[in-house]
């Protein structure tokens, strides 16, 4: 659990005019996946506010492209996704393009997850980059429900300013919020909290040496344990902080680069190594 917390950002960010409520964005997508005769198809669909999803022909599985038509997201803008895998279903969640969040005036944007996985299905959570802005508030929650023999892959990264355009996050808020349960139990509970200085904070040693992206990375299967020389080997090459652990039929991977680049290069590495198949279409 990383928790970093300064209470100094309305004392140095002018105040901003707070835009009403119906100005805001409400994005919804609610979504089924069966399998049939070894191919798995999207069997319900429910799409509210600027969100979309699409799900493009793939070899190997069902590959759900999630679009946000609105471009990014702003303080106070809610987005909220609940997925459905059933009985040997195989998907690949993923995203159009990185996400982008916008400084806010106050409010964070919101973003919640559910992902219910049935017996024997297996599920890839793999959006590209989410990217903050300076003076960004953000708070997101992935919630997954799993039967205990169903497989799961989770990729989460995020940029802490647009670097390219020489820009910091110098003030403001994430919290990363993961939940895991395994046949009801709960199995994994992550919490991330950054709020106040962030580029400062991520200079410090003891939380990011200095990273201005991070990822995380799990893997929940039966065989997820004898994956770990796997996955330390391909990550190998990346020189920048990373740890690999695994326990319980779980491995968790957790990297910290100085820039954007270098760690999409090393997740390509890592996602490519393992899946026996490059990274999802979009991210090329």
């Amino acid at each position: 659990m990383l928790h970093a917390r300064k209470n100094i950002l309305t004392e140095t960010t002018p105040a901003i005019p707070q835009l009403p409520a119906h100005v805001r964005a409400r994005g919804q997508l609610r979504a089924a996946f069966a399998a049939a005769g070894g191919v798995t198809s999207l069997m319900r669909l429910h799409e509210a506010g600027g969100l979309r999803l699409r799900c493009p022909r793939v070899s190997g599985g069902c590959e759900a492209v999630s679009i946000n038509t609105g471009g990014g997201m702003a303080g106070g803008d809610t987005a909220r996704c609940a997925y459905e895998v059933g009985a040997a279903a195989r998907v690949t969640f993923t995203s159009q393009a990185a996400e982008k969040v916008y400084r806010s005036d106050g409010d964070a944007a919101d973003v919640r997850v559910s992902l219910r996985l049935a017996a024997g299905a297996r599920a890839e959570w793999l959006p590209q980059e989410t990217i903050l802005f300076d003076g960004a508030r953000l708070d997101r929650r992935i919630d997954i429900d799993m039967a205990g023999d169903a497989t799961l892959m989770l990729m989460e990264s995020t940029v802490f300013g647009r670097l390219a355009m020489g820009e910091q996050l110098r003030l403001g808020r994430f919290t990363d919020n993961w939940r895991v349960r395994r046949d009801g139990q709960l199995v994994l509970a992550e919490a991330l909290r950054l709020e106040g200085p962030v580029a400062d904070l991520l200079d410090r040693p003891a939380l990011g040496q200095g990273a201005r992206a991070v990822a995380g990375f799990l893997i929940i299967a039966p065989d997820a344990g004898a994956r770990l020389g796997e996955v330390r080997a391909l990550l190998a090459d990346a020189a920048f902080p990373h740890g690999v652990s695994a326990w319980n039929t779980m491995l968790l991977a957790r990297l910290a680069a100085p820039s954007p680049e270098a760690l999409r290069a090393a997740i390509v590495r890592l996602l490519s190594g393992l899946r026996g198949r490059s990274a999802p279409r979009v991210w090329q």
